[in-house]
């Protein structure tokens, strides 16, 4: 099953008696998985599963639903936000799906965007971390997709939620895309929605006033990922109305497709058709033939996809098509004042640690 089939199963799009007893059979599975999280979080909760703590501040950046949120351009801000403040800052995630050379398909983007950032992946995320305290030398840590990493203490929780599916269709996986239930924002310090462009007022404050039922506690803030110009993979750069008048193909390997497909609109192009691949692919010789064909075939003047799949693919045409990724920047609506507010605690608080180690 794919992607696409998932999400048309899970959200009932895919009616009739087959729709009704799949879903059905994914409840029935969800129990378990539930009651397995809920045990998890409870055992960290209650003190009986050790927390790692860290001598230097940790923020936390996840989400609650499976698929792609938009985090990777919230890591790149929170951590170009530190720099620009003079902070060492390090990037630790877990990896996942990390090709040949260790590094997976974020860390391959986050290198492009952060080359001063050190990005330590690593299954044991703890381990990673006190690396990159004890070796480098790093005042802060991110911890990307973070949320449900329990093991290692933060001192910030910004949790991401999207705007085309912001509570996982109300179901935990794999009834639903949620990775633990909704009630779990209650541990969030702030909820992004992301892709706020994608909803009118009224329902961004109708997911607002659900989060706070959930997480009163927590920070709120609206971002939109904005495209800022096309890129190629030999570092040049064109603006958004270099393809404006031109017939272009577009594809993707990413957890959210939707939110590419409303990038495209946004970035004023036209496309009949994207090509979806999973989430984390990793593009093959075939894969780059097939696509070549289909570009041919489509009698497409450029190919058009995410920085994310640009950076494993690594070239600047497919035959004899231009290919350019959209470069996505984060632009906020509302409460980047309250969020560079909790930033800048974290600061003070890490000078103040200094400060204790000197004397």
């Amino acid at each position: 099953m794919t992607g696409a089939e998932f999400r048309a199963l899970v959200s009932g799009q895919r009616r009739g008696l087959r729709g009704s007893l799949g879903r059905g059979m994914l409840r029935l599975c969800e129990f378990p998985y539930r009651a397995v999280v809920s045990l998890r979080n409870r055992r960290y909760d209650s003190g009986q599963a050790e927390i790692a703590q860290l001598p230097i501040p940790v923020v936390s950046v996840g989400n609650l639903t499976l698929g792609g949120t938009g985090k990777t351009p919230m890591v790149a801000w929170v951590c170009q936000w530190f720099r620009q403040h003079a902070t060492r800052v390090a990037i630790v995630s877990r990896g996942y799906r990390a090709q040949q050379d260790g590094r997976n398909d974020e860390a391959l983007e986050l290198e492009y965007r952060l080359p001063d950032v050190p990005h330590l992946q690593d299954p044991d995320r703890v381990a990673a971390a006190t690396i990159a305290v004890d070796e480098l030398e790093m005042e802060l840590i991110v911890l990307d997709d973070g949320f449900q990493h329990r093991r290692l203490a933060r001192n910030l929780d910004l949790v991401l939620i999207d705007a085309t599916e912001p509570f996982g269709f109300d179901h935990v996986f794999p009834r639903g895309m949620l990775r633990e239930p909704v009630a779990s924002l209650a541990r969030a310090d702030v909820v992004v929605l992301t892709r706020a462009d994608m909803l009118d007022n009224a329902e961004r404050q109708r997911i607002e006033r659900r989060v706070r039922s959930l997480g009163p506690q927590a920070t709120w803030c609206e971002v939109v990922h904005g495209p800022q110009c096309l890129l190629n993979s030999q570092g040049r750069e064109q603006p958004l109305s270099h393809l404006r008048d031109h017939s272009i193909g577009a594809f993707c390997g990413i957890g959210n497709p939707a939110g590419f497909r409303h990038t495209l609109t946004a970035s004023g192009y036209t496309v009949a058709r994207v090509r979806e691949f999973p989430d984390h692919h990793h593009y093959t010789r075939d894969d780059v033939e097939e696509l070549t064909r289909w570009a041919q075939s489509q009698r497409v003047e450029a190919l058009v996809c995410t920085h994310k799949d640009l950076v494993k693919l690594g070239v600047p045409r497919l035959g004899n098509v231009p290919l350019w990724a959209l470069a996505v920047g984060l632009e906020f609506l509302t409460g980047e004042e309250a969020l560079t507010s909790h930033l800048h605690a974290l600061l003070d608080r890490q000078r103040g640690l200094k400060v204790e180690t000197k004397v």
